[in-house]
């Protein structure tokens, strides 16, 4: 009996500690980001649609414009920019993930490279992301992105 209660013990130690990894909001609310990268890179607007909010409160500001509400978003800017874009890539990096209650907001800095509309596209900048969870999954309700000015002809860094 006394070796049934120790086995039971140490079973209960180590799916407590596996319980504890696997809910980590802030490193499931990042692998969502990286998610979505992976996503735009291959043109996947099936994994895109599933990771954003479908609703009004869905904002998005890039490169001075803004778009408000998922439609607005998906229709005039991501598919769009999806279905044009080829050979992309594009990558987050030094993101940092903070959670309070259901949301959760990160900065990163990401690089994107690809063909658009004839031409080669070599950018690199700082972003945020606001994400919610919704019905135990993590939603991107804003995105923001923004690249360093730079002069004509000069090469993202």
């Amino acid at each position: 009996m006394k070796r049934v209660l120790v086995i039971a013990a140490v079973f209960l130690t180590f799916g407590a500690v596996a319980a504890q990894h696997a809910a980590d909001p802030a490193a499931e609310a990042t692998a969502v980001l990286r998610q979505n990268a992976r996503a735009f890179e291959t043109a996947d607007m099936k994994t895109l649609d599933a990771l954003w909010a479908h609703d009004g409160d869905v904002t998005v500001f890039e490169s001075g414009h803004a778009n408000y509400g998922w439609a607005d978003y998906r229709d005039h800017h991501l598919k769009p920019e999806v279905e044009e874009m080829k050979s992309v890539k594009y990558q987050l990096t030094d993101i940092k993930t903070r959670v309070a209650g259901a949301t959760a907001w990160s900065t990163f800095r990401y690089s994107i490279s690809a063909d658009y509309k004839g031409q080669r596209i070599d950018s690199a900048g700082v972003g945020t992301a606001v994400l919610e969870n919704r019905a135990g999954s993590w939603r991107i309700v804003h995105w923001h992105t923004s690249a360093p000015r730079r002069k004509p002809g000069e090469k993202a860094q």
